[in-house]
């Protein structure tokens, strides 16, 4: 994965996936964290985003997606773990197909990244600024809506 320490900070290269349904948007986060994040992943060196959001998915929740194109790219400084970071964030459409597991959305889906738990929720796309959504700028500018 692309994330090295600099000076201080960790630099990583990452990957998202923005999965809209129905006026609803999927998030996740890791068991213990506060904030939610869009499912995705760090980029694998030589790999490109729109594999790593595929691949993320298939491993974290066993489902296959297809990407569509690229919404965003976005730098984020942010504090996680008493770690400063900066992030170049890929943010890519995905597609829902009408046989897509998760579109139960009254109830949270389980998924796994490693040895750590994540939990699946969907949230309504116009009630995201009051989301602890990461990063923000998905939850104050409304980007996924």
């Amino acid at each position: 994965m692309i994330s090295v320490n600099i000076a201080g900070h960790r630099f990583q290269l990452c990957a998202a996936a923005v999965v809209v349904h129905g006026g609803f948007v999927l998030l996740h986060r890791f068991q213990g964290d506060a904030f939610w994040a869009l499912p995705g992943g760090r980029v694998e060196p030589g790999e490109d985003g729109q594999t790593t959001v595929v691949c993320a998915m298939r491993e974290e929740l066993a489902v296959k997606v297809a990407c569509a194109g690229l919404l965003y790219a976005v730098e984020n400084f942010f504090e996680h773990a008493s770690q400063a970071n900066q992030a170049i964030g890929l943010y890519f459409r995905v597609q829902c197909e009408a046989d897509f597991p998760l579109l139960d959305k009254p109830r949270d889906h389980v998924g796994v990244k490693g040895d750590q738990r994540l939990a699946f929720r969907w949230f309504p796309a116009a009630l995201l600024h009051a989301v602890d959504l990461w990063p923000a700028f998905l939850r104050d500018t409304g980007a996924v809506a």
